[in-house]
């Protein structure tokens, strides 16, 4: 991902988010997490460029308990707003636990400005040229990399028990695409397709033919059991 264009807080002058030093007053830079829309700011912004919201946050040291699935350094645990995230500080990648992203989801969800929205902010989806699984920071298990919500575009990697990491700026295009109404739009998907595969299904009984189901897993980094429910449903009729 290109480096990002934000705003020096001494100054005013516009910095790539990857600089470490402003080129006009030459204050040192160190880029912090938004408290609203997880973006990145500089700290001692006193406004997210992103979205307008107010900086807030606090810190705690990091711990060898948790290390960056990155980095394999100790992340340090922050609370930005009301939402506490463990932070790498020399990647900037973001994990967030199983139950703090499913509120993260369920808050941005109810500011969502769009019904049945695209993709997350436009873009194409990206993937790595060289694929890297990284290991969960609780379990060390490596994790599965999946499409956050299967339709937003955002690439993350996933530990179904204990929580999702990402990379640096990915948690701000994650909440982007479900306040743009994401979520809603994923889960008619699924709708869709489990009416399809019921219809298949009603088919294949009708002229004895095997009926072999094709639906996808549950976004569950997007805290949805839509999809999953239906699949037990749907096999519990197959019996």
């Amino acid at each position: 991902m290109p480096a990002e264009t934000l705003r020096c807080p001494s100054c005013g002058a516009a910095v790539s988010s990857a600089a470490t030093r402003c080129d006009f007053c030459k204050t040192t830079l160190a880029t912090v997490t938004c408290p609203s829309c997880f973006g990145v700011m500089f700290a001692g912004a006193k406004f997210c460029s992103h979205c307008g919201a107010k900086g807030s946050r606090s810190e705690a040291p990091g711990s060898e308990a948790s290390r960056c699935p990155r980095c394999q350094i100790a992340m340090n645990g922050v609370t930005v707003g009301t939402t506490s995230l463990l932070e790498c500080s020399r990647c900037e990648g973001i994990w967030v636990d199983v139950e703090t992203l499913n509120q993260i989801s369920a808050d941005r969800e109810k500011q969502a400005f769009v019904a049945g929205a695209p993709g997350a902010v436009g873009e194409d989806l990206q993937l790595e040229a060289n694929i890297r699984y990284v290991p969960c920071p609780v379990c060390l298990a490596l994790m599965n990399r999946e499409q956050f919500a299967h339709c937003s575009h955002v690439i993350v990697d996933v530990c179904k028990p204990h929580g999702t990491w990402f990379d640096k700026d990915e948690l701000r295009r994650a909440v982007q695409f479900i306040q743009a109404g994401g979520l809603e739009k994923a889960r008619s998907q699924e709708l869709e397709q489990l009416k399809d595969e019921q219809r298949r299904l009603a088919f294949a009984r009708l002229h004895g033919t095997t009926f072999e189901p094709q639906l996808s897993s549950a976004p569950s980094s997007a805290g949805s059991d839509i999809t999953a429910s239906a699949i037990n449903l749907l096999f519990r009729l197959l019996r």
